[in-house]
């Protein structure tokens, strides 16, 4: 503060002028100035001491006046010697963080500014007991609420979204909503009328829709998306809504061996390991006299220098050891380690949970769950700080459905190392698609199927017509989340359907896709569907059921799969469908579904499609034409328009509903023929084997 504190800023008889504004400085480049009486220099005189330090409240030296907002009253400063100096009144001083620079708004008037937060886009890890980062570096800390946003100030009161505006959503309401719709809201009871599978799977698969629609409105709204699994799997779990609860060992009703997890709060919602973070889960059971902790799960992520390449064992290091400041220490053998040592002289089976890299998004694991395992031997050994670590080994149990073992092939086979057994053709699509689509049989002799010309997308004669021309949207940089000046937003209900990773957002029944007279680029992530296959998938030929599909890849839920390509055609008749040959490979969007509840959209109807779509791929067609019917199936398909003036192009796009392991069939439903189109004469008999299964389908 040159000129407020310097000797020409006040008048020698000490008035102050509290109006004039103040160069401001930050304190640390600020030294020392003590304004003088006029004429007076700053500097030591040859009488005076090198250096005087003088309190800012006095006493000041021989014509030296204090300054503000230590002032005494106007006139100069009169003493007699041997008494107190009186200095009048002395305003109390003003925190320093209440000095700040107004910003301007764009009206002119001022405001205070926010309150600093970590920059945009900063990320600390929080590291747990198992000593691995979260996954996606979003910044969660057990005591914060959120999921990466820059402000570190913790909320309280209720899970509300606020804007500037107010609030924007309340993730109750919106979790209440899903519920109803699953007819979760009397869970009890949804529980007696449900086997133990399809409770976790309709569990799941709300956990899905809630979380992907938090993360949609909160980019919408421009708040800092922190975590929406957590979020939405805490919710679920207040209200009681989870499965395989409280905690059991071993075999759990409803999960499968292989089933892949994308999100360690979908372990706990279903029951394989309930803690959030730590890697050993336990409980405690009381054998005779004593009560003993039992390891009953253990995830195995690399946080620790866990030795998981032997498909059937598991070298695992127990937990503990490392603190959050960084200090290294010897292991103990309490809580998670007392019970693996509690369950190897039990020899009680432990599932076994491995985190794998996700090879499509670096940054994320993927949770694939191997199965049962128990422990063989434990020890003590050196880990590479010199400090006492625990180690565990544990055998998988024979007898189960192949997991990981699964995985490391797959990998021999992308690698070139082994080769796949029944391979016909290592690209079904001679290029026509990004990524290669393998023919396999390794049933039977059948050398494939019979002859079509693969096309990758959809081939018109006539589109659609629109009411109205369609403007394209100017998004030169690709369609943004809250862009209210998007068209394609606005035909949207104002939200962008899909995730930056291509994860369908949208809960609608209808997507609307940038179009050919839009600006924005080919991998504007509005164009998700236009990209083509983006996953290793797989035409096989299955036991009972013809040619099917598959993927090398795991699929997480709302992952774009493909679309149906094929000859736009006029309306199938049932003569047409009646015909073997003719009824194969079709697709007829005017069937009714069975709804997913929260995709209806509240409609009484099943009827998802807006427009007579009938698409026949015999002569042409793509991978799609290879997926078969189940009445439970892990696929659905929703219609996604593509506007060009007044012309609409309707597509047909398949997305996962589910987690999709490798290797796993992918199905959707055919749909029911209205009895007025001759459906009772197109009935053929089911084989999927669902226990939903209606026994046939058209």
């Amino acid at each position: 503060m040159e000129q407020g504190l310097g000797s020409e800023s006040n008048d020698s008889n000490g008035s102050f002028d509290r109006s004039r504004v103040l160069d401001v400085r930050p304190l640390r480049s600020l030294a020392p100035i003590f304004p003088n009486s006029s004429g007076i220099s700053s500097a030591a005189t040859s009488n005076s001491s090198t250096f005087t330090c003088v309190p800012p409240s006095g006493p000041f030296p021989a014509g030296v006046q204090p300054f503000f907002p230590f002032l005494a009253p106007n006139g100069t400063q009169q003493t007699t010697p041997g008494q107190p100096r009186d200095y009048g009144f002395i305003p109390a001083p003003v925190p320093l963080n209440s000095f700040r620079t107004p910003t301007p708004k764009a009206n002119g008037s001022t405001s205070q500014r926010k309150k600093a937060g970590r920059p945009r886009g900063s990320r600390f890890v929080a590291v747990d007991d198992d000593e691995y980062s979260d996954q996606y570096g979003s910044g969660f800390s057990p005591h914060a609420d959120g999921d990466g946003a820059s402000n570190s100030r913790k909320r309280r009161g209720g899970p509300r979204k606020r804007d500037e505006n107010g609030i924007v959503f309340d993730v109750d309401a919106l979790v209440e909503s899903f519920m109803a719709s699953f007819k979760l809201n009397n869970f009890d009871e949804f529980k007696s009328s449900n086997s133990e599978k399809e409770i976790a799977s309709t569990i799941l698969l709300v956990f899905y829709l809630i979380r992907r629609q938090i993360t949609q409105l909160e980019e919408a709204k421009d708040l800092s998306a922190r975590r929406p699994d957590l979020k939405a799997g805490a919710v679920l779990m207040n209200k009681g809504v989870r499965a395989n609860h409280p905690k059991r060992m071993g075999y759990l009703s409803g999960v499968e061996v292989g089933d892949i997890f994308f999100f360690r709060m979908e372990l706990c919602i279903v029951g394989v390991h309930t803690p959030s973070m730590a890697g050993i889960d336990y409980l405690t059971m009381k054998h005779t006299m004593d009560e003993d902790p039992m390891a009953i799960s253990i995830v195995s992520s690399g946080g620790y220098d866990d030795d998981g390449d032997d498909t059937d064992v598991l070298i695992y290091t127990g937990q503990g050891g490392s603190g959050r400041d960084g200090q290294m220490s010897d292991q103990k053998l309490e809580r998670g380690n007392l019970a693996l040592e509690k369950s190897l002289h039990r020899a009680n089976d432990i599932r076994v949970i491995r985190g794998l890299k996700d090879a499509n998004y670096p940054t994320g694991k993927i949770y694939l769950y191997d199965g049962l395992y128990r422990i063989q031997e434990s020890w003590v050994e050196k880990n590479k700080s010199g400090h006492n670590v625990f180690r565990y080994k544990l055998v998988r149990l024979p007898a189960q459905p192949p997991a990981f073992s699964l995985w490391k092939s797959i990998q021999q086979w992308k690698d070139g190392t082994a080769t796949q057994p029944g391979v016909i053709l290592p690209d079904l699509t001679s290029g026509a698609e990004a990524q290669p689509v393998t023919l396999v049989n390794d049933v039977d002799g059948e050398k494939g199927p019979a002859h079509f010309t693969y096309v990758p997308s959809l081939k018109y004669t006539k589109p659609f017509s629109t009411s109205k021309p369609s403007a394209g949207c100017n998004c030169l940089g690709g369609c943004q989340p809250g862009d209210t000046h998007c068209t394609c937003n606005q035909k949207n209900d104002g939200l962008v359907p899909y995730s930056p990773i291509g994860v369908l957002l949208s809960s609608k029944s209808l997507i609307h896709e940038c179009g050919q007279t839009c600006a924005c680029p080919p991998n504007c992530r509005n164009r998700m569907t236009q990209a083509g296959v983006k996953v290793h998938l797989e035409v096989f030929k299955t036991k009972n059921r013809g040619w099917g599909l598959r993927s090398w890849d795991p699929i997480r839920a709302g992952g774009f799969i493909c679309e149906y390509a094929g000859d736009v055609v006029k309306e199938f008749t049932a003569d047409d469908l009646g015909n073997g040959s003719n009824a194969n490979y079709i697709f007829d969007a005017t069937r009714y579904y069975e709804p997913l509840e929260a995709v209806r959209d509240g409609s009484t109807g099943f009827e998802k499609a807006h427009f007579p779509l009938y698409i026949s791929a015999k002569h042409n067609g793509n991978v799609a034409r290879f997926m078969n019917h189940s009445c439970s199936p892990n696929v659905i398909w929703l219609p996604v328009v593509r506007e060009n003036n007044s012309d609409s192009y309707v597509h047909i796009a398949f997305f996962a509903l589910r987690h999709i392991p490798p290797m796993q069939e992918m199905t959707f439903d055919y749909g029911v023929v209205p009895s007025e189109k001759g459906g009772d004469k197109l009935k053929k008999n089911c084989l999927c084997g669902s226990a939903r299964c209606r026994g046939y389908f058209y």
